[in-house]
C-alpha cells in the first residue's frame, strides 16, 4: 500500500494536495497590508533588494517580463517603465487577494497599456513556449510546493538567452547573524504580525517557510538541473536574502 506524500507548511508536515490552499489562506489574510508589513519587517530594505533584481534583470525597452508571485506590483511597476509601450509585463500571482491589491494598486498609479494581469500557479504558468525575456519571481519561491517543476515551467516560457532571476530568503552566512535573525524571525516577527494585522500565525509560517527553503548552493543546482545555464547567486544583508539568476540557452 503507497503512502501519500507529504509536503512542508512551515514546519509542519501535510498532505501536498493541501499546502496550496493553506498557503492561499496566509496571503489572503495578510494582502490588505502586506506593503506597511514588508516595510516593517526589512526596514525598508526590502526595496533596495528588488533594485538590485531590477538592475541584473537587463530589461529594456520592447522586452516582454513575467513578473510570478508579483504580489502588490513593486517590480511590475518598474518593469512596465523600462520596457515603455513597446514591451509588455505580466503580473502574475496564484493569489487572488494579492493580485486584486496589485491591479489596483498599480492602476493608481497610471500604469496601463502594457501590463496584464494574470491569476496564475509557477507550477503550470499559462504561456507558450518562448514567450519572456524575463522572469522574476522575489519572495514566492519558497511558498511553491514543488519547486523543481516550478522552475522547469518557467525555463520553458522564457525566450533562449532569457533570464530568470529568483528573489528570495536563504541561509545567513554567519553564526551570530544565524542566532540574531532567529530571535528576530521566531519573537517579533509574530508579535509585529499581532500587531499590526492581527495574524500571528501567518508571520509564524513566514519564518518556518524561510527555513526550510534550499540554502543558496542547492538552489543554484536546483536551477542548473531544470535547465538554466550560467547559473549564479548574488547574497545581501548577509545572506538574509539571496538573488539568484540563470540563463535559458
Amino acid at each position: 500500500m503507497s503512502e501519500k506524500k507529504t509536503t512542508h507548511f512551515g514546519f509542519q508536515e501535510v498532505p501536498v494536495d493541501e499546502k496550496a490552499g493553506r498557503v492561499a489562506d496566509v496571503f489572503h489574510s495578510v494582502a490588505a497590508k502586506y506593503d506597511l508589513m514588508n516595510d516593517l519587517m526589512s526596514g525598508g530594505v526590502h526595496r533596495l533588494w528588488k533594485r538590485f533584481t531590477i538592475e541584473l534583470s537587463g530589461v529594456r525597452r520592447g522586452h516582454k517580463v513575467l513578473d510570478i508571485a508579483g504580489g502588490t506590483g513593486d517590480l511590475s511597476y518598474k518593469f512596465s517603465k523600462l520596457v515603455g509601450p513597446e514591451g509588455l509585463v505580466v503580473l502574475a500571482d496564484i493569489n487572488e487577494s494579492m493580485l486584486r491589491v496589485g491591479r489596483d494598486r498599480l492602476t493608481d498609479r497610471g500604469v496601463a497599456g502594457n501590463l496584464v494581469v494574470s491569476q496564475a500557479d509557477a507550477q503550470y504558468l499559462p504561456f507558450p513556449d518562448n514567450t519572456f525575456d524575463c522572469i522574476t519571481i522575489a519572495f514566492g519561491l519558497r511558498n511553491v510546493t514543488d519547486k523543481d517543476l516550478a522552475l522547469r515551467s518557467m525555463l520553458r516560457v522564457l525566450k533562449p538567452g532569457g533570464r530568470l532571476l529568483v528573489l528570495e530568503f536563504s541561509k545567513p552566512q554567519s553564526d551570530l547573524l544565524t542566532k540574531a535573525y532567529d530571535t528576530y524571525s521566531f519573537k517579533l516577527l509574530p508579535f509585529m504580525g499581532k500587531l499590526v494585522t492581527n495574524d500571528a500565525d501567518s508571520y509564524a509560517y513566514l519564518a518556518e517557510s524561510i527555513r526550510m527553503h534550499p540554502d543558496q548552493q542547492t538552489l543554484k543546482t536546483m536551477m542548473a538541473d531544470a535547465g538554466f545555464a550560467n547559473c549564479e547567486f548574488h547574497n545581501m544583508t548577509g545572506g538574509i536574502v539571496a538573488l539568484h539568476k540563470g540563463t535559458k540557452p
